[in-house]
């Protein structure tokens, strides 16, 4: 017993440690205060105080306004031709190894985990003033008093839950006039990359953090964070300076960054004691506008680059090797006279510059926002990171455009043009999504979709699917005449009430036969073009929102699923035809259950009803994606075993997915590995039509920084029938 709670007791300890930043505590909190300045505590019984203090500490604070000072350094210990094209990396000068960036911000905290930065001012060394790689803000975001930090990344030593991933000690006890000063030395049982070490010191006074020093690696990247809290009664269980060391390593690349960081808090205001700690699951349910927890738009047109400026507003002097990059800075970029000399460049050299720019389009990503015109972004051409695998669909490749144009009290065009290719069906994928945005505070919109689906077949098969028996049904002995299909969707948008939005529109398709020939024009027609207006509606209970620059509504969340139905009528209209009805309902949602797990599950079903003619079953919630978007497109809610004829192949369907995921399941044991998997995932999935009664898939996933991969397992009737796997890149891709 005696064991157990020294090792909870050190767990709550790394928790407070880490919360320290965002979830500070009010001094007047007694949790497991001494009677007397130096009164003795046993091992275990110090434990047990820091965990009691950590779940009062975690929403201790309601909200907090606060300057920030941010100062970083950037050194470049070895470097290649690769560092340049990895995605959001700084943009370096040729042979200079050593930069410095600076920036004064608006920093508000909300409670729960609400965080907004408003940078003001910024100065810098690097080209154009590029920062973009490395956002400080996400590492400062401890909460050791919390079940988890870092946006949900690591797990804090100080909650009692997470308290069996480590091991605890007692390295050393301070005295002072106020009480002890125990520092806790804390140590993960096994390499992960969701654990921490390191150590912090607790006040016996309060059972509150002094100061904390932590290590830990995520993704490509090790870093190293202290914090020393503040000497007020208003700040003392919050930080006020901070330090931290961020290495990147990456095929023979070193980029190593050192920041540090002041904070000088305006206002601090701790919840009432007497109430319930603050969460969305029991916040007042009638109020849901969190506008004030939200700026977070930053008007670039107003940021203070100049240098002087800055200077006479920086909280802290720069020391001397600080300043010597400002001035190398300089020196670099001072124009001579001699180079305002022009010298017409040859015909070589124009063409090597034009091969420099064509290989740059290929392997590089851009972001290019031109003042009038709008935001443009793409990512490379030539990238592994968009090409994906799964058993059912192969190999595929996809690529994506974004344009976006923010226009006066907040109206949005947004377009998203994307191309693809499958490998293993040769086929070539393109459509464009656009969507201008005319009423931001009730997402009034209105959409576009253009593009070339999957290759389907008429319902002409249907009738021979169901004449089959199921002991010896099979698609290959069908003749399955393929249709390709252009669709375009056109519809409007808006929210009714908060959470309840109304989605009105016509969805037409121009399909033909991918083999016209006369044995295929015998048995049906080549061309089938339809028309039908549909309607859908999505409604989510106790949806949270803010609106972003006072007009423009930005959906948060809710802890209630997201119900839907979708309904389409097919009507006779000059050259359409296929006249039918289809209904789509369905319910999906996203649950933390404690810590970094998580469960999502989509359950739904939809049929064809008042068919006439031949028509195409085409779900739109069930549907095979010939392109996946990423590991958990549709919420998991797929099936990758299930052979795609079976999408096109029954009048109605009812099924249901789930997936879990947890960072310690399986793989517990294997502790090397876990240094290594990020996630572990489970996938469950039950489907039932007309010759699948039921169809089952099991499968079992793992998340690392590199990569996702998926082996999966299908069961028809009890029956296991096939395993594949599903194979995608997620380097940078988080």
């Amino acid at each position: 017993m005696a064991k157990r709670k020294v090792v909870y007791g050190l767990v709550c300890w790394i928790g407070l440690l880490l919360g320290l930043a965002v979830c500070p505590a009010r001094g007047e909190v007694s949790v497991g205060r001494a009677s007397s300045p130096h009164q003795e505590y046993a091992p275990d019984s110090v434990l047990t105080h820091i965990f009691r203090a950590a779940t009062l500490y975690a929403t201790e604070v309601e909200e907090y306004k606060a300057d920030l000072y941010l100062k970083g350094l950037v050194q470049i210990h070895k470097r290649n031709r690769i560092l340049k094209y990895i995605p959001s990396m700084f943009r370096f000068e040729k042979g200079v190894d050593d930069y410095i960036h600076e920036s004064i911000s608006k920093l508000h905290y909300t409670a729960p985990s609400i965080y907004d930065r408003k940078i003001l001012a910024a100065a810098s060394t690097f080209p154009g003033g590029d920062s973009r790689f490395l956002d400080v803000v996400d590492f400062l975001k401890f909460n050791l008093y919390a079940p988890s930090i870092m946006e949900d990344k690591v797990l804090s030593p100080l909650n009692e839950e997470s308290s069996v991933h480590y091991n605890y000690l007692i390295d050393s006890v301070a005295y002072h006039r106020d009480g002890k000063v125990y520092k806790l030395r804390i140590t993960p049982r096994y390499p992960s990359t969701q654990l921490l070490e390191g150590s912090c010191w607790i006040s016996s006074n309060d059972w509150t953090i002094r100061y904390l020093d932590f290590r830990g690696k995520y993704d490509l990247v090790t870093f190293h964070v202290t914090m020393r809290m503040g000497d007020t009664p208003q700040t003392k269980y919050l930080p006020q300076m901070m330090t931290l060391n961020v290495v990147f390593k990456f095929l023979r690349n070193n980029v190593e960054m050192d920041y540090s960081g002041w904070l000088d808090y305006e206002e601090v205001k701790f919840r009432d004691k007497d109430a319930e700690p603050v969460t969305w699951r029991t916040k007042d349910q009638s109020h849901y506008d969190l506008t004030n927890s939200y700026t977070l738009i930053c008007d670039t047109t107003r940021l203070m680059h100049d240098r002087d400026s800055f200077a006479r507003i920086r909280p802290l002097p720069l020391s001397d090797r600080e300043d010597s990059l400002y001035r190398a800075y300089d020196k670099r970029h001072r124009v001579r006279p001699e180079d305002t000399l022009r010298v017409e460049p040859t015909k070589f050299r124009r063409n090597l510059v034009l091969l420099g720019q064509m290989g740059d389009a290929l392997i590089s990503s851009y972001n290019i926002d031109i003042n009038k015109v709008g935001n443009i972004s793409c990512s490379p051409l030539i990238n592994p990171l968009l090409v994906s695998y799964s058993h059912r669909n192969g190999i595929a490749y996809r690529q994506e455009f974004k344009y976006n144009k923010l226009f006066h009290n907040g109206r949005l065009l947004h377009l998203v043009p994307q191309i693809g290719y499958n490998f293993t069906k040769k086929e070539f994928y393109a459509k464009l999504d656009g969507e201008y945005v005319y009423n931001p505070r009730k997402h009034g919109a209105i959409y576009l979709s253009v593009g070339n689906g999957n290759r389907i077949y008429s319902s002409v098969v249907l009738d021979q699917l169901q004449a089959q028996p199921d002991s010896t049904f099979s698609f290959d002995g069908l003749e399955l005449d393929y249709f390709k299909d252009v669709y375009l969707n056109l519809s409007h948008n808006i929210e009714i009430i908060n959470g309840l939005t109304l989605w009105t529109g016509v969805s037409m398709h121009w399909r033909h036969a991918v083999n016209g020939t006369p044995e295929v024009a015998e048995r049906v027609q080549l061309k089938y073009n339809s028309f039908a207006p549909r309607v859908r509606v999505e409604w989510t209970p106790g949806m949270y929102y803010y609106y972003a620059n006072g007009n423009r509504k930005v959906n948060v969340g809710s802890r209630y699923p997201t119900f839907i139905l979708d309904y389409e009528q097919g009507i006779r209209l000059l050259d359409y035809s296929g006249e039918y009805e289809r209904l789509e309902i369905s319910a999906e949602q996203r649950i933390r259950i404690r810590g970094l797990h998580t469960i999502a599950y989509h359950i739904g079903g939809g049929f064809f009803t008042n068919r006439d003619n031949v028509y195409f079953v085409d779900y739109v919630d069930f549907a095979n994606r010939n392109l996946p978007q990423g590991w958990n497109d549709d919420i998991g809610g797929t099936f990758q075993m299930l052979d795609s004829r079976w999408y096109n192949s029954s009048r109605h369907y009812f099924r249901g997915n789930m997936t879990y995921e947890t960072p310690f399941l399986l793989l517990y044991p294997v502790s090397r590995l876990l240094s290594f998997v990020q996630k572990e995932r489970i996938y469950a999935g039950i489907l039932f039509m007309p010759h699948l009664n039921p169809y089952i898939e099991l499968g079992y996933g793992l998340g690392t920084h590199l990569f996702d991969f998926g082996v999966f397992i299908g069961n028809e009737k009890g029956k296991f029938t096939s395993v594949g796997c599903k194979f995608t890149f997620e380097l940078f891709n988080r």
